[in-house]
């Protein structure tokens, strides 16, 4: 396959997906990069401590793909719940509220777990920063919840 053909499939691939989920493709990038960054530093760290396994790694992988399945149910869930609203004569103007939310609660898991494997390597961490993606951590945990208090009643 010729270099400029395989760069035509490959944009129009990443078109037609941001298209599909809308506003939903920035945190999903921000997510993806946050995944690799995650994988690298576990992958260093298990270098420098001698616990390279392929089966590990095999198994982070798939955990991260895992990761992807849970937004796709909660931006399924916001397209059922969207439509069903809809037929009900009901409009709230919230697009991706179960997706998003997902992606950012992953988002900041990842960043967490980056941190950890940064601090078991030796790098200077940054003691602000942990407590503040905690504290991130903790406001959308608590916004979750509120969420289906909300919905239980």
């Amino acid at each position: 396959m010729k270099p400029t053909m395989l760069k035509t499939a490959f944009t129009v691939v990443l078109a037609g997906l941001s298209s599909y989920f809308g506003m939903l493709t920035q945190p999903l990038l921000v997510l993806f990069f946050a995944m690799v960054l995650d994988y690298l530093t576990g992958m260093t760290k298990a270098y420098i401590f001698s616990q390279l396994s392929s089966r590990i790694g095999v198994k982070g992988i798939l955990k991260k793909l895992c990761y992807m399945a849970m937004v796709a149910v909660g931006a399924a869930v916001d397209y059922l719940l969207h439509g069903a609203l809809k037929q009900a004569g009901i409009d709230l103007h919230i697009e991706l509220f179960c997706g998003l939310l997902v992606t950012v609660w992953l988002i900041i898991n990842e960043l967490i777990s980056v941190l950890e494997n940064l601090a078991a390597i030796g790098v200077p961490g940054f003691p602000r920063l942990n407590r503040l993606l905690s504290r991130l951590k903790s406001t959308v945990n608590e916004k979750e919840d509120e969420k289906e208090d909300e919905h239980d009643t």
